[in-house]
Parts: C-alpha cells; sequence; structure tokens
C-alpha cells in the first residue's frame, strides 16, 4: 500500500439504529384540530344509536319520531355510553401520532387522598352555593331536561342504563376528552395552565347544550374547578371521579323531585 493510500474502514454510523422522532405534545392549533376529530368521532358514536332506534321502528320516518328518539332516556343513555369507545379511539389515534401513551397523555394517573378530600370538599361547597342561589331567583334546582330524561329511562325499565351512563360514560368520556387532552395540549401552549383552564372549561360547557343559560354558568363553574385540580394533581382520574360524584348527586336529587320526595 503506498503511502498515498489510506485504508477504508466501515462508517460505524451505518451500524446505528435510525434515528427515531422524541414524543410530542399537540400544541393550539394541533390540539384544537384533533378535539374537532375527537368531538365529531363522539357525535358520529351517538348518532348511530340514534340511527339503529329510528330503523327498529316500524313507522314512517318524520320530525315526530325523530324527536321522540332524541328525547327518549333509553336511546340518551345508549347514545351517551356509545360516545366513549368513539372518543377514546380518536384520543388515542392522535397520541400515537404524538408518539405518547394513551395514559400518559390524558393524565391518566393517580394521586393522593388529600387531592380527593379537597376536591370533593370544593365540589361540595360549589355546588351547594349553586342550589342557594337557584332557591334565591325562585328556580328549580334540577333542569326540566334530567326530569324528562329520567322519567322516560324509568318508563323504559332502563333507569339502570341512564345512571351508568351519567355517573360513568359521561364523566369518562368528557373528562378525557377536556382536562385529559384539550388541557395537556393548550396548558403547553401559549395559553400556559390557566388559559387552558378557562378554555377547556369554555369548551365542555358548550357541550350541555340541552341546559339554559343559568346551568351553563353553573357548569362553567364547576369546570374551573376540575380544570384547576387536574393543574394541581395532574390526575385526569381525579377530575372523572369528582365528574361522576357529581353527575350521581344530580340524579339522585331528580329521582328524589320525580318521587316528590323533596321539591324542585
Amino acid at each position: 500500500m503506498s503511502a498515498l493510500e489510506t485504508p477504508i474502514t466501515p462508517d460505524a454510523s451505518s451500524d446505528l439504529p435510525p434515528a427515531t422522532k422524541p414524543p410530542r405534545v399537540w400544541k393550539f392549533w394541533g390540539t384544537s384540530l384533533w378535539g374537532l376529530f375527537a368531538f365529531a368521532a363522539m357525535f358520529v358514536g351517538q348518532l348511530t344509536v340514534v340511527a339503529y332506534y329510528l330503523l327498529i321502528k316500524d313507522a314512517p320516518l318524520d320530525a315526530t319520531l325523530l324527536i321522540k328518539a332524541m328525547s327518549s332516556g333509553t336511546t340518551i343513555a345508549a347514545s351517551v355510553l356509545m360516545g366513549l369507545p368513539a372518543v377514546c379511539l380518536a384520543l388515542w389515534l392522535a397520541t400515537r401520532m404524538a408518539r405518547q401513551s394513551f395514559a400518559d397523555y390524558l393524565g391518566l394517573r393517580g394521586t393522593s387522598w388529600k387531592n380527593y378530600v379537597i376536591g370533593t370538599v370544593a365540589l361540595i361547597v360549589l355546588v351547594g352555593a349553586w342550589e342557594l342561589v337557584a332557591k334565591g331567583m325562585g328556580r328549580d334546582s334540577a333542569p326540566t331536561f334530567m326530569l324528562e330524561v329520567l322519567k322516560s329511562a324509568r318508563a323504559d325499565g332502563a333507569l339502570w342504563l341512564l345512571v351508568i351512563a351519567f355517573c360513568v360514560g359521561a364523566p369518562m368520556t368528557e373528562e378525557f376528552f377536556a382536562r385529559g387532552f384539550l388541557y395537556r395540549g393548550w396548558s403547553e401552549s401559549f395559553l400556559r395552565p390557566f388559559g387552558a383552564i378557562v378554555a377547556s372549561s369554555l369548551v365542555w360547557t358548550a357541550m350541555h347544550l340541552q341546559y339554559d343559560w343559568f346551568f351553563f354558568v353553573e357548569i362553567f363553574t364547576i369546570g374551573l374547578l376540575f380544570g384547576y385540580m387536574r393543574y394541581r394533581s395532574h390526575s385526569t382520574w381525579l377530575t372523572i371521579f369528582l365528574h361522576g360524584l357529581n353527575n350521581l348527586a344530580a340524579t339522585v336529587q331528580t329521582l328524589l323531585i320525580a318521587n316528590g320526595v323533596i321539591s324542585p
């Protein structure tokens, strides 16, 4: 070998595995667009139940049948439950594209008993304050929508399904979406945690179009509490628990009103 020749050695970098992209968090626009996708998936999942109800009815499709389907306690309960797998699938796809696990991205982790106690006490105080405001304004404590749906489900023998939908299905679906996915992405954008708490609460409130302005404001304040507890504990399981507790209390209250045990 001449002095001008140099031995050719294998490129050591060729033996290295291909570089993988690091995990990411969807920021404001990414979270917003994926959020719209998840909401659309939830809507489609719920709509399939209504479509099935219409198909099995041996009656011509008209406005009366459609209104009956949309107001049936059984249909509402089933549609709420169908929204959960649809949202989970959409959010799983979003977190997969972000190269993160579903549980880590959505904050599905435990927290201390102290946070559970603080959240529960704060929720009781907040809801109790709204009860006093409602009484002072001469308003009913329970929305008319809740009473009608509960009566419909009981008439169909599906009260148990409605309780599961309201106290388990709805809290999981809405918290995965609002305090899990939306809060996570928006809190790491220009909104920061405070803005993410407010924005996710506004979106969550807008998902309850069946109520009037009074319950809109109440729901928004409850959403702010849930958002703060999500920020404080880093746990969406905590907000799911608080959400389920709130819905359970509202369901029991509505049952007592419907049975004439307490006044509206």
